[in-house]
C-alpha cells in the first residue's frame, strides 16, 4: 500500500501563451454530476479579459498574415497533440459531463477529428465564398474573404471539450484570434486545452482562455472596443440578448445562441462565414480593342 499523496493538479489561465493566475486571486470550486469536487478552477476578472483581448490583437497580424496552408498545418498539428492526450481528455469530459467513458470517449475523438475537419477547410474556403465578379466594363472584379479580427467566443455550457471546439476551430481556421470564456460548470477540458495549444505550434495569443463566471466576463467583451466579433454560443437568452445591445457599439458581427445545438452533427461553414468579411477589389484590365480583346 502505497502512503504517497496524489499531486493535485493547478489549473490556470491560458493568456498569450503563457498561463498566469487570475489577477484577482479568486478560485471556484469545479464539481462532477454527483457534486464531488474535482479542481479549483481560476476565476478570471475583467482586467484578465482585457490583457486576453490585448493578447489576441498582438497575436493578430501575424496569425492573419499566415499563409492558409500553414495554418491547417497548425491545425492538424492540434489534433496531433490532443490525440496523444486522449485518455486524459476522455476522463475530463466523463467527470464534467457525467458521463460513461465510452460516450465521453465518443466526444473526444469528435473532437479530434472535427479539429481535422477545419485544418482541411482553411485554404479551402476562400474558394468557396470568394470569386471573381461579373461586372459592366473593362474591369476584374474580385472577392476575397479576410478574417474579421478579434473574436470572443463563449463556449457552450454543457458541452466542455466537442463543443467547444466546434465553436473555437473555426474562428482561428479563418485567421481570426480568439479570446475564449470557457464552460462556467466545466471548465477543465477547456483549461487543459490550453497546455495543448502552448506545447503545438499556435502562436501565443492566437487562442487565449479563461474560466469563471460567464455574464461577468462577457459583458466587458461583448462592450470592448477592441473586438470585432462574439460568439453568444454559451448564454442563455437574456445575457444573449443584453450582450448583443453591448455588442452594437461597435458595430461587432454577433452569432446567435440556438435554442438547440447538435455539436455531433457535421457542422458546415456557417460559423467559419460568420467571422469573415469580405473585400472586393477592381481593377482595369485595359483598353477593349475592336475585336473585344483587352492586352
Amino acid at each position: 500500500m502505497s502512503d504517497r499523496l496524489n499531486v493535485l493538479k493547478t489549473y490556470k489561465l491560458y493568456v498569450g501563451g503563457k498561463f498566469p493566475r487570475s489577477e484577482s486571486g479568486r478560485v471556484y470550486e469545479v464539481t462532477d454530476s454527483k457534486n464531488r469536487w474535482l479542481a479549483n478552477a481560476p476565476m478570471a476578472s475583467r482586467k484578465d479579459a482585457r490583457d486576453a483581448v490585448v493578447a489576441a490583437r498582438k497575436a493578430f497580424g501575424g496569425w492573419s498574415g499566415a499563409t492558409a496552408y500553414n495554418r491547417g498545418q497548425v491545425l492538424y498539428r492540434v489534433a496531433e497533440m490532443l490525440q496523444g492526450r486522449r485518455e486524459q481528455y476522455v476522463r475530463e469530459v466523463a467527470e464534467a459531463e457525467g458521463a460513461p467513458k465510452s460516450k465521453a470517449a465518443e466526444q473526444v475523438d469528435a473532437a479530434i477529428d472535427r479539429w481535422v475537419w477545419y485544418a482541411g477547410w482553411t485554404d479551402k474556403i476562400a474558394q468557396v465564398v470568394g470569386g471573381g465578379n461579373p461586372v459592366a466594363g473593362p474591369y476584374f472584379n474580385l472577392s476575397s474573404p479576410e478574417p474579421t479580427g478579434v473574436v470572443a467566443v463563449l463556449a457552450p455550457q454543457d458541452s466542455s471539450l466537442l463543443g467547444l471546439v466546434s465553436v473555437l476551430a473555426p474562428v482561428i481556421a479563418t485567421g481570426n484570434t480568439a479570446v475564449v470564456v470557457a464552460s462556467e460548470k466545466a471548465p477543465l477540458p477547456a483549461l487543459s486545452l490550453g497546455e495543448v495549444l502552448a506545447t503545438s505550434d499556435v502562436p501565443g495569443g492566437v487562442v487565449n482562455i479563461l474560466s469563471g463566471r460567464t455574464a461577468e466576463l462577457a459583458a466587458p467583451l461583448a462592450a470592448h472596443q477592441d473586438v470585432n466579433a462574439i460568439d453568444l454560443a454559451g448564454a442563455d437568452e437574456p445575457l444573449a440578448k443584453d450582450l448583443e445591445i453591448a455588442a452594437a457599439d461597435n458595430l461587432k458581427r454577433v452569432l446567435r445562441p440556438h435554442p438547440v445545438e447538435n455539436w455531433t452533427a457535421t457542422p458546415g461553414t456557417d460559423r467559419m462565414t460568420a467571422f469573415l468579411e469580405t473585400k472586393t477589389v477592381w481593377h482595369p484590365t485595359g483598353a477593349l480593342g475592336a475585336s473585344g480583346s483587352s492586352y
